[in-house]
């Protein structure tokens, strides 16, 4: 499963050899350098380039391309190595951008010899850059790991080089841009555009009209800009029309309708100087509208993190001003009364109301511009990334293909709380999830009480277990609950009544060790097979499709035997494919003590009200979660639900 990575983020790799690849849309440079510990590079011969491809362990393109693909060999690598840094650069004198802020973002993704993806990164906010280190494989306590960098620099390949330590870095820098001019210039070049009537095929028709053709830019068969009329096609049994003697030759068929020509994509309108752009659904990187909308909504939460980091930021910066400058005037006896001392306050405060309002002015752009966004985007999202009051799922139909995220609820920040931004995890599941149904110390969870709170709780688990076996293929999403004491009999019931879950759960610890072990015993033949490479002679009764299970009122109804086979699916199942929500208070479960705690931190904590326990480790911000709900009294989830199962009734599933 890929790990798609952000900067400063790592992923361990689980083989040493290894394909970069590398995608920008432009023509670019792309090398590797070998570093030590500190990922200081000795001498050139530890740089692979274009005009020095090979090293040992690795090879590199030998030319400026949009698309590479570097081959690692991390067993072969000289002694000493330590670091695998992967450098990109555009090149000089060549004609083309001179920025990394003119072209598409780079992508860069780590891959198998079987093309299997490892992890992946896609290298944003450069502007000025005309190099950057994309990655870093490095090793630690003889595992090896790759890290995101994504460090650009303005003044190119050559304070790159400097600044990993290598010494004549500017010699070097020009003979790779000297070795990539000269590799361009053996290349053969595009020819050049043709004028626009030699564009133009002549046909001998009795009038002598002229059939209009592909004009530069021009699609076949459409009106050419001084030809305005269309063609006439041939009538029925008339004779092939044939060409002028020493004109072009016509390769269109006599009896083929002329095709008019593609509709253009929409184009958003250019602003006014000075005005912020209009945005556009699906404005962002990738090969489909699906990854082009995942990596907008990803974009949005990084600049909603990165615009409140900087205001917060400029405060603090303007408190701490605000104090040192009262502290230096008042420092004199002579200035604390009398109105020096005021003036000094007075002054202080009115320098620190200026620097947040300016700071706050720079937020509320930001925010207006990110808001106007949201409203574009929102509404284009799939039905695997959409809130379940958006209309997408009036026109719901069961998908083919497995999407690549699933939607979990909304984040925002305190700083413009009707800002949301949608919390998408990948697919399929790389950890299972928790439904904290315990008081969690919220303002909202505080204004509900336990019970109803506990029922919240499953209702939110039904909700993603019911988004989950809509955006999955028919008879490719399996759902099981245990339920011992019956308590989530009103919350399954949309799950019952579609027959998505065939029958109620087994009530008592009879029916918790019968799916427990039912499970694990899936896990255990799973793991075999994959391992050994036989799973073409897994049992043909064994259901190969994705499994969740829900577990509410956990601990009730388990004993230590079914708990120990918990704890492994959690840790063991998703690779297979089994995946676990927990609807649980942790409070119920203090007698287990620490033996437990492994589990809990295996799980992705959500809340079924508002609650701010997300944190961001790279700008420390903390995030507000809302879960993904159906609006009160929509039908939605119910129709939604009815669809999937009579597509499984169509399927026999």
């Amino acid at each position: 499963m890929t790990a798609e990575l952000v900067r400063g983020q790592n992923h361990p790799l689980p083989q040493t050899r290894l394909e970069i690849r590398v995608s920008a849309g432009k023509p670019i440079i792309a090398g590797a350098t070998l570093g030590d510990e500190q990922g200081k590079v000795s001498g050139p011969e530890r740089v692979a380039h274009p005009g020095a491809p090979n090293l040992p362990g690795l090879e590199v393109s030998q030319q400026a391309a949009a698309d590479h693909r570097l081959a690692v060999d991390l067993g072969a690598l000289p002694d000493g190595v330590h670091r695998v840094s992967v450098l990109l650069s555009l090149p000089t004198g060549v004609g083309g951008p001179m920025r990394f802020g003119a072209v598409a973002a780079p992508f860069v993704a780590v891959t198998g010899l079987d093309g299997s993806e490892v992890a992946s990164y896609t290298i944003t906010d450069l502007d000025a850059e005309s190099a950057v280190v994309a990655l870093e494989l490095y090793r630690r306590q003889d595992a090896w790991k790759v890290r995101a960098i994504g460090q650009g620099y303005a003044g190119g390949l050559a304070d790159m080089l400097a600044d990993q330590g290598l010494p004549q870095a500017r010699e070097l820098a020009a003979s790779i841009n000297d070795a990539v001019t000269r590799g361009l210039a053996r290349t053969v070049a595009a020819p050049p555009p043709r004028p626009a009537d030699e564009g133009r095929l002549r046909t001998a028709s009795a009038g002598g009209d002229r059939v209009p053709g592909a004009a530069s830019g021009g699609a076949p068969g459409a009106p050419g800009a001084a030809d305005p009329q269309p063609a006439v096609p041939p009538a029925a049994g008339a004779a092939p029309q044939l060409p002028v003697p020493g004109g072009p030759v016509n390769y269109e068929h006599p009896g083929r309708q002329p095709v008019a020509p593609p509709t253009p994509a929409p184009v958003a309108p250019q602003p006014r100087p000075g005005e912020p752009a209009q945005p556009i659904a699906g404005d962002a990187t990738g090969w489909t509208m699906e990854e082009r909308l995942y990596n907008q909504v990803w974009g949005m939460f990084e600049d909603l993190a990165r615009t409140t980091a900087a205001y917060r930021s400029a405060v603090d910066f303007a408190d701490s001003r605000m104090e040192q400058e009262l502290d230096r005037a008042l420092s004199d006896p002579r200035n604390r009364l009398g109105q020096a001392g005021d003036r000094a306050r007075a002054a202080a405060r009115d320098k620190h109301a200026e620097l947040v309002d300016r700071a706050r002015a720079v937020l509320d752009r930001d925010l207006a511009q990110l808001v106007a966004e949201a409203e574009v985007v929102e509404p284009a999202l799939p039905p695997a990334f959409a809130r379940w009051d958006n209309p997408v799922w009036q026109g719901y139909q069961v998908p083919m293909e497995i999407p690549m995220a699933l939607r979990l609820g909304d984040l925002h920040l305190p700083e413009r709380t009707d800002l949301h931004i949608p919390m998408l995890v990948r697919l399929p599941l790389e950890r299972g999830l928790w439904v904290d149904s315990g008081r969690s110390g919220s303002a909202s969870a505080m204004m509900v009480d336990s019970d109803q709170l506990r029922r919240l709780a499953m209702d939110t688990a039904v909700a993603h277990a019911s988004r989950l076996l809509a955006v999955y293929p028919v008879g490719e999403f399996t759902v099981h609950v245990i339920d011992p004491a019956g308590s989530a009999a009103a919350s399954l019931a949309p799950l019952l009544r579609s027959g998505a879950l065939r029958e109620p759960p087994a009530p008592g610890a009879g029916g918790v060790s019968a799916t427990i072990a039912q499970l694990t015993q899936r896990v255990d033949l799973v793991q075999m097979a994959s391992r050994a490479g036989v799973t073409d002679s897994l049992p043909p009764d064994l259901d190969t499709a994705e499994q969740l299970l829900i577990v509410n009122d956990f601990p009730h109804g388990f004993d230590d035997r079914a708990v120990t086979r918990l704890r492994y699916i959690a840790d063991e199942g998703p690779s297979v494919g089994v995946h676990l929500m927990m609807v649980a208070d942790r409070e119920d479960a203090q007698e287990y003590g620490p033996v437990l705690d492994p589990l809990w931190r295996a799980l992705l904590r959500i809340t079924p009200v508002p609650d701010d326990h997300l944190a961001d480790p790279w700008v420390g911000h903390v995030w507000t979660y809302e879960p993904s709900l159906a609006p009160a009294g929509s039908q939605v989830l119910q129709q939604v639900l009815s669809q999937v199962a009579a597509a499984r009734q169509a399927y026999g599933r």
